[in-house]
């Protein structure tokens, strides 16, 4: 059977997929942009649910499963629709795990049915994966070739054609693997560009004495990654490379302004990411670009890998940083507020590269319930989860200035930190440490 009639015969509607599921079930789908949402939304309208398990992360959509009785919820990576079904009560627990380990959590869970998205088939039948490799790759190959599960293939025209690096990563579904195929047509969630903050523009002017030319690249979305881009792209360096976990449209805007080769050492020649995640200008841009490839995050975050990389250069950002280092970028007062990702991973790869830095930026101060807070404190609050231990953490840095930890003693990164603390807040700080001293018996 060829390619195009073995599609025609794999091709469900939305309600006939939805119904292959049962009552008390096991499902998983990839993280954000790789979410199968007309099915998700098909899912919804069941409402006989008596046990199905839900294995995501990061819903980009307010999907009405994830608040049907008898439905749980379990996400790997939080964001705002999480932290709202949360919020209003519904079945959502939190997975502990960094983003590489998503893809053994998937292997030992065996879902029953495993749903993607991928763009529309090419001639030979391949369907691309489009904005997400992941974590799930493996597992959705596996599960297309057990019989007793079921592997469902949300098409959609307007998602782009992107590609991996084959053989062995080719970023695609062949239809022979599909089980069943469904069609759908919603606009894949777009990311408005944050305009900077002064604060932003500020830590990312301290970031960039960090950036040498022939630089490879790590960075994230938000306001300080976009103003790093913005100096990047407009100044007079260059020679850049590209291996991030996310692939954003500030890293587009450095391709097109000519400031990537991608001499990195290893992938040469490619910028490389496990998803991406940006506008629409990004998503028409990655449509059969070959200068950008998508490779699972077992590769893409592996710190061995990482560290492989000419010149690495990680940006993360931060929640909160106590004065011994320790790093809590996923958790507000003991509530999951984002995920652990790829942050430790960056962090540690970064540090272990030839010339390698790992910057951690992040706003001194924020304001809780009308009261500014100093980020930087000396010690977390009880609840509060350490993404990132002290001992992974090379520089931190807010607007006011950076404060270099690796190599420093105790005494000595609290200095450090307390010198980039807003100002107004520093005398607090140095009380609490002074007291921290004592109490540990140094005069």
């Amino acid at each position: 059977m060829n390619a195009e009639r073995m599609i025609k015969a794999k091709k469900r509607s939305l309600d006939e997929a939805a119904a292959l599921l049962r009552p008390k079930d096991l499902l998983a789908f990839p993280l954000g942009p790789g979410q199968p949402t007309a099915f998700l939304h098909a899912l919804g309208e069941r409402d006989d649910w008596e046990a199905l398990q839900a294995f995501g992360a990061l819903a980009l959509a307010p999907f009405k499963l994830f608040t049907r009785r008898g439905v749980t919820y379990l996400s790997g990576f939080y964001g705002p629709v999480e932290r709202g079904l949360e919020q209003a009560g519904y079945d959502v627990r939190f997975v502990p795990a960094d983003f590489r380990r998503y893809g053994t959590l998937a292997r030992q869970m065996a879902p029953r049915v495993m749903a993607t998205a991928a763009a529309p088939p090419d001639a030979n039948g391949r369907l691309s994966l489009a904005l997400h490799a992941g974590a799930t790759v493996d597992e959705l190959h596996r599960c297309g070739r057990d019989p007793d599960r079921i592997l469902v293939v949300e098409v959609n025209p307007r998602l782009p054609r992107t590609l991996g690096l084959p053989p062995d990563h080719p970023h695609c579904l062949h239809c022979e693997e599909v089980d069943v195929i469904v069609e759908g047509d919603d606009e894949p969630v777009a990311l408005p560009e944050q305009e900077a903050t002064e604060i932003e523009r500020a830590i990312a002017a301290h970031v960039r004495d960090y950036i040498p030319d022939g630089a490879t690249l790590q960075t994230g979305i938000g306001g300080i990654p976009s103003a790093v881009v913005e100096l990047l792209a407009e100044g007079p360096g260059g020679d850049y490379g590209v291996h991030s976990e996310m692939f954003t449209s500030g890293l587009m805007k450095l391709h097109l302004a000519g400031k990537i080769t991608n001499k990195k050492g290893i992938y040469d020649g490619v910028s490389i990411a496990t998803f991406a995640l940006g506008t629409k200008q990004l998503y028409r841009w990655l449509d059969g670009q070959e200068a950008v490839r998508f490779l699972p995050v077992e590769l893409v975050n592996e710190p061995g890998l990482i560290a492989r990389n000419r010149n690495m250069i990680s940006i993360n950002g931060a929640l909160s940083v106590d004065l011994a280092g320790q790093v809590a970028a996923d958790t507000v007062r003991g509530r999951q507020f984002s995920g652990i990702g790829g942050h430790e991973d960056f962090v540690a790869g970064a540090s272990f590269a030839p010339c390698g830095r790992s910057l951690i930026c992040l706003p001194s101060t924020a304001t809780i319930l009308g009261e500014r807070v100093s980020r930087i404190v000396a010690t977390l609050p009880a609840g509060t989860m350490v993404t990132t231990p002290r001992h992974q953490v090379d520089v931190v840095i807010s607007e006011h200035g950076t404060a270099e930890l690796a190599g420093k003693t105790m005494e000595e990164r609290a200095q450090a930190l307390i010198a980039i603390a807003d100002p107004a807040l520093r005398p607090g700080l140095q009380e609490e440490a002074a007291a921290a001293l004592a109490g540990r018996g140094r005069h």
